[in-house]
């Protein structure tokens, strides 16, 4: 399977929208240089499809790449059907792990209270980064099976 970069999306600060940088670096066992969900823990890069936002817009909503608070904004994939263990290879350099397969809102966000529903929680797919390296708008991803099923092939 190969999907592809659609947006790059940071912010300096957690729970709130992000802002489509076009590209940037991200960095091995933290995320995306620069951006307030980096750090050593299983949630480093947030990702979610395009395809998902759409179904946002048909309710009628005003929204765009890093509204929902990602990182990487992908066309092509259907995210939330990757188990976790897979790996995502962006580009030339990076390689991504997926850790988590969407996530508990504790408490509801601004989209919610707009649409009655937000895709985060459900769609949305957190991974940590195994290898760093330049991400940016255009790059291809390419889906690869969990390490464990490659070495048993």
């Amino acid at each position: 399977m190969q999907g592809r970069i659609v947006a790059v999306c940071s912010s300096p600060e957690k729970g709130g929208r992000k802002k489509n940088i076009g590209q940037g670096v991200l960095i091995e066992g933290f995320g995306l240089e620069g951006d307030g969900h980096g750090g050593d823990w299983h949630r480093q890069v947030s990702l979610l499809a395009m395809e998902s936002i759409a179904s946002m817009q048909a309710k009628g909503l005003d929204v765009n790449p890093g509204d929902f608070a990602e990182n990487l904004t992908t066309e092509g994939l259907e995210l939330f059907t990757l188990p976790v263990g897979t790996r995502l290879k962006i580009g030339d350099d990076v390689l991504l792990e997926v850790s988590q397969i969407g996530k508990v809102c504790h408490t509801r966000c601004a989209i919610y209270y707009q649409a009655g529903d937000c895709v985060m929680p459900k769609e949305g797919i957190f991974a940590v980064v195994l290898k760093g390296g330049s991400v940016r708008v255009g790059d291809e991803i390419l889906v690869l099976p969990p390490a464990a099923e490659e070495t048993q092939a």
